[in-house]
């Protein structure tokens, strides 16, 4: 009989150690906080460039940008700011000058698009943010498109082969694509900037005479517009939903490829919104008036 003691089994333990996985909130946190220094900068300039008076009438022509006539020396301050009942004004002798003494009427709108750049910044990183961390957007990351143009910042969603937002020649959502525009919804009433929707179609024509592509178009920005506002957005921001079918398509080689069917949410920026709106609602003259 042997008298060996007997072996123990060696059992040998891996330990796979996980790093932390760090998600997109930081970067929402990162966009609040630029947007928060930039406003405070800004601030401490126009503390320091002008007078009491001058800080008032500064603070009217926020609140009530239509009571300054551009180039004019004198701004109309709103009820309550001067004595009696009646608005009263502020005399800049001449107009602003160009100096540390005073802002001249370019120099608040430059404030005013400084301002209205940093609240657009800080809702493209919110948006690029919610797409690397939220569960609901991880899915369909590459049909969002986010990016800035002239009007302001775009946010585009397109349908990819296999993944449509829409159910086939209808203007109906599919769940997937309502919970995107609903995420989007809630971002955007988070700033005052007025939006345009357009929807696109790709070249495939309607055997239907009566209903084309161009009313298709048209109901999908409606139906786009429906689930903006189910998210939170303002009905008050919507400016104007257009319907283009397949005239303005993404893919110019193409006509027919997923990606032109998109809906395209411009959150445009105020001056450009000012502008389109006046021409749009400019009088019309008609022959004999």
């Amino acid at each position: 009989m042997s008298l060996e003691p007997k072996k123990q089994p060696v059992i040998v333990r891996k330990v796979i150690r996980k790093s932390a996985h760090h998600g997109g909130a930081w970067k929402i946190a990162y966009a609040d906080f630029a947007t928060a220094m930039m406003a405070f900068f800004l601030l401490l300039w126009i503390l320091n460039a002008t007078d009491d008076k001058q800080r008032a009438a500064i603070a009217g022509y926020f609140q009530e940008p239509a009571l300054f006539e551009a180039g004019s020396p004198v701004l109309t301050v709103p009820t309550g700011e001067g004595s009696g009942n009646a608005p009263s004004t502020i005399d800049f002798e001449g107009g602003f000058a160009p100096s540390p003494e005073g802002l001249s009427p370019s120099q608040l709108a430059a404030l005013a698009q400084r301002l209205d750049s940093a609240r657009l910044e800080s809702l493209r990183l919110s948006l690029q943010a919610a797409l690397d961390d939220s569960a609901a957007l991880a899915p369909y990351k590459e049909q969002l498109l986010i990016d800035v143009v002239p009007e302001g910042l775009r946010i585009q969603i397109i349908d990819r082969e296999h993944r449509p937002m829409f159910d086939l020649g209808s203007a109906r959502l599919l769940p997937h694509a309502a919970a995107i525009l609903e995420e989007i919804g809630t971002m955007i009433e988070t700033v005052p900037n007025p939006t345009a929707i357009s929807g696109h179609t790709d070249a495939h024509p309607y055997t239907n005479p009566d209903y084309t592509n161009w009313e298709l178009s048209t109901d999908r920005a409606n139906a786009a517009r429906r689930a903006l506002i189910a998210g939170g957005m303002a009905e008050e921001q919507v400016g104007r939903i257009v319907g283009l079918g397949s005239s303005a398509p993404a893919d110019l080689e193409d006509p027919g490829a997923p990606i032109n069917r998109r809906i395209s949410i411009v959150v445009m920026r105020l001056e450009t919104a000012e502008a389109v709106f006046e021409h749009d609602s400019a009088t019309l003259e008609l022959p004999g008036d």
